[in-house]
């Protein structure tokens, strides 16, 4: 058995349309909960950082279009996937952008690097009476 990619995109989009159902519910519980709670953490599951998105990210990404009030398109997700697939296993763009990019010279490396603290100079004669806190009762 082999499944196509449009096959794929429609299995996709129904279980984030299951999903959304119970985003729903819980939604209708407890106001607010998807804007405080479940937004900030799919975009991270998302990775919403990233433009180009991989494949681990794609279901996050479509689950999170179901969001919004625009219709889930079944042709853009099949476009990601033909995208995705058509692509190395592991290798991103920005993989590969990372990969070619020069290393920074050494003399930047040793600059950024954090320098000790300098140690604190002692203060002449040592702490003075009038510097401790007052006991109390006392009259001062």
């Amino acid at each position: 058995m082999s499944v196509n990619n449009e096959q794929l995109a429609e299995l996709l989009s129904g279980i984030a349309k299951a999903q959304q159902a119970i985003i729903d519910a819980v939604e209708r519980a407890d106001g607010g909960w998807k804007n405080n709670h479940l937004i900030p953490l799919l975009n991270v599951a998302a990775n919403m950082r990233q433009p180009e998105p991989r494949l681990l990210d794609l279901p996050a990404r479509i689950l999170l279009r179901y969001q919004g009030r625009a219709a889930v398109d079944s042709a853009t997700i099949v476009a990601d996937l033909e995208r995705l697939f058509s692509q190395p296993v592991g290798a991103t763009p920005v993989d590969a952008a990372a990969a070619t990019a020069p290393a920074p010279p050494a003399a930047a490396t040793a600059a950024a690097a954090p320098r000790p603290a300098a140690p604190a100079a002692p203060t002449p004669g040592g702490p003075t009476a009038s510097a401790s806190p007052a006991a109390p009762g006392s009259k001062l």
